[in-house]
């Protein structure tokens, strides 16, 4: 398994306790005697992918070392052990570790169904999130409370602190636009751990007819929303480290324009580029790699931005997105009614913000114009903190 780091994890702390020294946060699966009572004796079905450890032991050999009966494991893009394409469709399978069937959640087969639930007793969702309203595990979270209530399941969410929990920012998504890369009526950044977000869900009716779903969430130990945590496995192929993480929110914008972010490079998400802007010394060749093995502009030599010492030039972690980035490389780009996609307006849920970009509004402009819709959410989000 490819970690971020070598080592242990890291923490970076905003706030320092009294004696100067916080405590590592302990996620939700590690406490395993919170939630043993929940599946002992129980047909148990898991949602889970390559982030969910405990320790240097995968959440699934862990249970069944402890004689968890666990039926089904669901798998979210990108798969279960192994890292797929973003998009990539993996097919059902074994896993050849445990032999437990593996249904993956993707793809024609987003929501899980009442046959795939039939004789469940409850279900554990663990998989480690980057707190971003595009990344599709809060998709694959919303269909499957839908389906936990629909089949009269137990849904329990073993959360994990959120990497990019220390702000809210982002237009609120027009639901006009809801797709599995924004389903809700939140901002970019939600600053929500996923049991908050579960919790949201919920208490807000956003289910499918306003079903609710019968929720536990069993917290971290020592996370605060001020902390700044690193993440010790990769979420997902294109986001190789923390200083991807952290940018993540503010140049997945590119994804949606005709520029390069560094798929099919050592280095995705940390440059964009493209060979129609200007050479200003910087340079890179997209080519199949891992999680990428197609990747835009391929073997085109792009021109663009090294943000590869965003975090130790303090370009992040701050806490607001910088649109920035992308409007710089759209003042550049010579074929300016060539720039954006249609998937641009996907991604920012809704059309706004590409016509703000396309008017000249300047990225502090365009972030003045989310105030009133940040209040707004704000006072829903108070009522789900589980975190300081």
């Amino acid at each position: 398994m490819k970690k971020l780091f070598p080592v242990l994890l890291t923490f970076l702390i905003m706030a320092s306790s009294c004696n100067g020294i916080e405590k590592v946060p302990v996620p939700g699966a590690s406490q395993f005697d919170k939630y043993k009572k929940l599946i002992d004796g129980k047909a148990v079905a898991i949602v889970s992918n390559q982030t969910s450890m405990v320790g240097e032991m995968h959440l699934v050999d862990f249970l069944v070392s402890k004689g968890i009966n666990i039926r089904i494991i669901f798998a979210p893009e990108h798969g279960f052990r192994n890292l797929a394409d973003a998009g990539e469709v993996v097919s059902d399978g074994v896993d050849s570790k445990t032999g437990i069937s593996v249904i993956n959640l993707y793809g024609s087969h987003l929501r899980a169904t009442p046959e795939d639930l039939k004789d469940i007793d409850v279900v554990l969702f663990d998989i480690q999130d980057v707190g971003v309203r595009f990344y599709t595990y809060l998709g694959t979270l919303h269909y499957l409370m839908e389906a936990c209530a629909v089949a009269e399941v137990k849904c329990v969410i073993l959360d994990r602190p959120n990497p990019n929990g220390f702000y809210v920012d982002g237009n609120i998504l027009d639901t006009a636009y809801s797709s599995f890369v924004g389903m809700h009526p939140v901002p970019i950044v939600h600053g929500m751990t996923v049991g908050e977000y579960a919790m949201m869900l919920n208490g807000e009716g956003w289910l499918k007819n306003s079903a609710k779903c019968d929720l536990e969430v069993i917290s971290c130990l020592n996370y605060k929303h001020s902390t700044l945590y690193e993440l010790p496995v990769r979420p997902s192929p294109n986001l190789p480290n923390q200083n991807s993480v952290y940018l993540y929110p503010s140049i997945c914008f590119f994804e949606g324009t005709r520029i390069s972010l560094g798929r099919g490079t050592d280095f995705p998400f940390q440059v964009y580029g493209s060979p129609l802007l200007p050479d200003n010394g910087f340079s890179f060749v997209p080519d199949s790699t891992f999680g990428s093995k197609n990747p835009p502009l391929r073997g085109q030599k792009c021109y663009g931005t090294d943000l590869r010492n965003a975090m130790k030039d303090g370009l992040v972690p701050v806490p607001g997105i910088n649109l920035g980035w992308v409007i710089d490389a759209y003042s550049k780009y010579p074929e300016k009614d060539n720039f954006f996609t249609s998937y641009f307006d996907v991604l920012s849920g809704g059309p706004v913000i590409r016509g703000q970009i396309q008017k000249g509004m300047t990225a502090d402009q365009i972030s003045e114009s989310w105030k009133e819709g940040l209040v707004e959410f704000s006072k829903i989000r108070k009522k789900y903190l589980l975190y300081k």
